[in-house]
């Protein structure tokens, strides 16, 4: 998927800026970038996804 957006002349820029900003989040952009702004050590990194995973399992059930 492009970030690319085509305007056409006369349309309102409020409906392409929503359009753009999915596209952004579809690709989680923000997301990556800010997991680059800081090194995670490894360890953290498995805690956390273990943390995630049990949190969603846990959600899962109280859904239910």
């Amino acid at each position: 998927m492009k970030l690319i957006t085509i305007i056409k002349e006369g349309d309102n820029i409020d409906k392409y800026l929503k359009i753009y900003k999915k596209k952004i989040n579809k690709l989680n952009v923000i997301k990556i970038l800010k997991e680059k702004l800081q090194y995670i050590k490894p360890s953290k990194k498995r805690r956390l996804k273990l943390l995630k995973k049990k949190y969603i399992i846990k959600k899962n059930i109280y859904e239910k």
